[in-house]
């Protein structure tokens, strides 16, 4: 259990919020070129978004994860119209911290009932972000401003989702746009893998950072042989060299044998696990997805603790442009030396559902200054994406 919040945050009261109305847009573009992983390959990009307006008309935005399976997008959208929303609107008023608690224990005996704990705490995640949008907007400040009072122009950022048969065109694009920090796929076929990773060390200048991402795709023995070909190589970290649900011993054997920092965090569930993971020595760089578990209250919290006990807090996001601000937004508020992620493969739900998208500068994603996460979606301009969508009045 996540322990609760105290009522002012940054010298600021939390206001309690009454939902009267809630619409809920589910998302599909097509692209040209599938991103592919270890595991699956999306051949589309989907979202699901969820707005939120409270009885004074102040309003707030939140995004679902829902990138797997090729109908993730449909389920979860189900999720939110005959689940959260029935189950958000029969509460009383109260803050975004407060409503995270409640939908988690409204849900509890549902996630054991049905098995479905990921696409429930994920339409939790999109319910959270969008209450803390609207009570930032409703108190008339960026949402970072509202856990740290220090202004923050932007974050750093790195581009991420490079496949490897598309690295070297990719970096060279990126380049140009002001990245100095690049992480490829890995866990493929591993000889290919080791001489992709080499080729791309090889090309990068001195101030660039290279990074791996195997999507869980190793047993313990197949990550500790990658680790060791590639160890001379400069890499930040190697991300998800495991599944995620591996026992403790094995990642910490891992980390043992290795001489690259292991990151992961977007396939841990609950507090508590990545309590238990943030609390052992096997990881630096700490790494949940807002969007798919515990959305701004639960994700501020981790990135404290992280900090606190010596980690990383670097947080994932691969989806569109709602959840990509809100990380943005919780990177700011938390601090650190951690980096935003930004998936640099093609998808158009990116920038026309988070309007006016934020510039990257030099390397660096700049915040909006406006209040709560500082864009809107252009649901004209998403009309022609658009699968399915839903309005409730109370």
């Amino acid at each position: 259990m996540i322990e609760t919040y105290p009522t002012i945050i940054g010298n600021l009261e939390i206001p309690s919020i009454n939902i009267i109305k809630a619409e809920v847009y589910v998302f599909r573009a097509p692209i040209d070129i599938p991103v592919k992983t270890s595991f699956g390959t999306m051949r589309d990009r989907p979202a699901v978004l969820l707005r939120l307006e409270d009885t004074d008309g102040n309003f707030g935005w939140g995004e679902v994860w829902c990138n797997f399976p090729s109908c993730g997008a449909e389920h979860r959208g189900r999720l939110l119209i005959d689940v959260l929303v029935p189950l958000l609107s029969a509460l009383p008023p109260m803050s975004p911290m407060e409503a995270f608690h409640a939908l988690n224990e409204n849900v509890r005996i549902l996630k054991i009932q049905t098995g479905e704990t990921g696409p429930l705490d994920q339409t939790i995640a999109a319910v959270d972000i969008a209450l803390w949008d609207l009570a930032s907007r409703k108190l008339k400040r960026p949402l970072y401003s509202v856990f740290n009072r220090n202004y923050v122009k932007g974050v750093k950022a790195y581009a991420s989702g490079i496949h490897p048969d598309a690295a070297l065109k990719l970096i060279s694009k990126c380049r140009s746009k002001g990245y100095s920090d690049y992480k490829i796929k890995v866990g493929f076929e591993h000889g290919r893998d080791v001489q992709t990773v080499r080729h791309i060390a090889d090309i990068l200048t001195h101030d660039e950072i290279l990074m791996l991402d195997a999507n869980q795709g190793w047993s313990l023995e197949q990550a500790k042989n990658f680790s060791s070909e590639v160890s001379s190589m400069p890499i930040k970290w190697i991300e998800e060299p495991l599944p995620a649900d591996r026992p403790l011993t094995e990642w910490t054997e891992l980390s043992n044998a290795s001489t690259i920092a292991i990151a992961a965090g977007e396939n841990i569930q609950g507090a508590q696990s990545f309590l238990d993971v943030i609390s052992s020595k096997f990881l630096k760089y700490i790494q949940p997805d807002a969007c798919k578990w515990g959305g701004v209250t639960g994700c501020y919290y981790i990135a404290l603790r992280a900090l606190e006990l010596g980690k990383i807090y670097c947080p994932h996001y691969l989806g569109g442009g709602i959840g990509l601000l809100a990380s943005a937004h919780i990177l700011a508020a938390s601090g650190g030396e951690g980096m935003l992620e930004i998936d640099v493969n093609p998808n158009p739900l990116r920038e026309i559902l988070a309007m006016p998208h934020p510039e990257i500068q030099q390397g660096t994603f700049l915040i909006p200054q406006k209040d709560g996460l500082g864009v809107e979606p252009d649901l004209k301009l998403a009309q022609k994406f658009l699968i399915e969508s839903h309005i409730f009045e109370a």
